[in-house]
């Protein structure tokens, strides 16, 4: 049985409501359940609730498409709270180091570069992620992958690595 508050249901929360209510949730007087949870703890719900939004996005069910992101936003934040109750970094952190790269790697947008399409910012943003990661070679890049993808994910992006031309060139040359 769903129970609602008529008193919240037409209110409308922000991002810092989220915050405060994980925070509260998560106090010495909140849900036992929520205090227990570990950035460990929570891998698999993060990954359910992933997997349910590429559902919803798969069906076109944009009303349960909202629900689930709300479920993936509730685990970045879950996981916000968590990192900054051990000290490890901030909510303010996630945000300020996501804004820092979106502007970083759009200089087409955000700075003078131009570029003709689609691939061209695509092969851009990698020239800039391999610069930013201090990758020389493919390996470097291969090599860091995350292992926690499926595996026929993570063969799809090792074989779109090794098709790029600028690393088969270098390959070439070191042979």
């Amino acid at each position: 049985m769903e129970v609602r508050n008529k008193k919240t249901e037409d209110k409308k929360y922000s991002f810092d409501d989220l915050v405060n209510i994980i925070r509260r949730l998560r106090a010495k007087d909140g849900c036992p359940w929520d205090r227990e949870q570990t950035h460990e703890s929570l891998k698999q719900c993060l990954i359910e609730e992933a997997y349910e939004t590429i559902e919803a996005i798969n069906n076109k069910d944009y009303r349960n498409l909202c629900e689930e992101l709300g479920d993936v936003l509730l685990q970045v934040v879950m996981h916000g709270v968590i990192a900054e109750e051990e000290k490890e970094f901030t909510l303010e952190d996630v945000i300020g180091g996501e804004c820092e790269k979106m502007i970083h790697r759009h200089p087409h947008v955000f700075g003078n570069l131009e570029v003709k399409d689609s691939e061209a910012v695509l092969n851009n943003w990698e020239d800039i992620k391999q610069k930013e990661k201090n990758y020389d070679n493919i390996s470097d890049s291969i090599l860091n992958i995350p292992k926690a993808l499926p595996a026929n994910i993570r063969a799809e992006k090792i074989q779109k690595k090794l098709q790029k031309p600028a690393w088969n060139l270098r390959i070439l040359i070191r042979c």
